[in-house]
């Protein structure tokens, strides 16, 4: 009987069900990409910019929510705006509890991406991987015994894009929990960084400027940003010291 519930259990699915989601993915960002690419841009915030604010004037919660899930959307589809959405979380909802509306988004739209090319591609990827020899085994066997070292790597280090640090982990087969944690506490410096920044959208929008978005690479932010990355991959260097002494 447990024979033949575990045969049942590992039944192949379609090809069409498998990629599925990532298809739908790929649709939605194409779809997005021609739709509303005029209307992820600091300009075209800049000129709704008093409509938005009387809007959540009028229906805070509604808008909360309906940012949220328009930010969750612009990630998981992989749209050209995120970096506008966290700079308007900032100005509708200032620094915090913005932040906290940016960073709750941005991991519920990674998570739907990395779920997505998960289910598609990463069991047999990481099949592949697993069953590889020499230099590729190696590699893969290092990242899974250090990977919430990796996973907060990158996402701390500001060079790596925001979608490919959704896909690798899937392609990993890294667990579900420790993405969604590892994503939820890695773009938080990032995060609070450039919502600031949209805090202070207002004195920008007056003096008909735009946003310093090149800030998170200045010395006082970046530093202590890659500080939190260097403490991150600290538990690696240690398992590769402790390696070499007991060989």
């Amino acid at each position: 009987m447990t024979d033949a519930v575990t045969r049942s259990d590992k039944t192949p699915r379609s090809p069409i069900a498998r990629y599925l989601p990532i298809l739908a993915i790929a649709t939605g960002a194409g779809l997005g990409w021609w739709l509303f690419r005029d209307y992820l841009s600091f300009s075209a915030l800049a000129e709704n910019r008093e409509a938005l604010l009387a809007f959540r004037d009028a229906n805070y919660i509604g808008t909360v929510l309906a940012f949220v899930a328009v930010y969750a959307l612009i990630v998981a589809f992989s749209l050209p705006g995120a970096t506008i959405a966290t700079l308007t979380g900032g100005f509708l909802f200032a620094t915090f509890p913005g932040a906290l509306f940016n960073i709750a988004a941005a991991t519920v739209g990674a998570t739907a991406i990395f779920l997505a090319a998960k289910t598609s591609f990463g069991a047999r990827l990481g099949a592949r991987l697993e069953g590889s020899e020499g230099t590729v085994k190696k590699i893969k066997e290092g990242i899974d015994d250090n990977q919430w070292s990796m996973l907060f790597l990158i996402r701390l280090v500001p060079v790596v894009p925001f979608f490919v640090a959704n896909l690798v982990p899937a392609f990993l087969e890294v667990p579900l929990r420790r993405f969604v944690i590892s994503t939820f506490f890695g773009i938080m410096p990032g995060a609070v960084v450039y919502t600031s920044v949209g805090a202070g959208l207002g004195e920008v929008f007056a003096r008909g400027e735009t946003p310093n978005l090149g800030i998170i690479f200045e010395p006082h932010i970046l530093l202590p940003i890659l500080g939190l990355a260097a403490l991150a991959l600290l538990p690696v260097l240690i398992k590769a010291v402790h390696g070499k002494r007991g060989l």
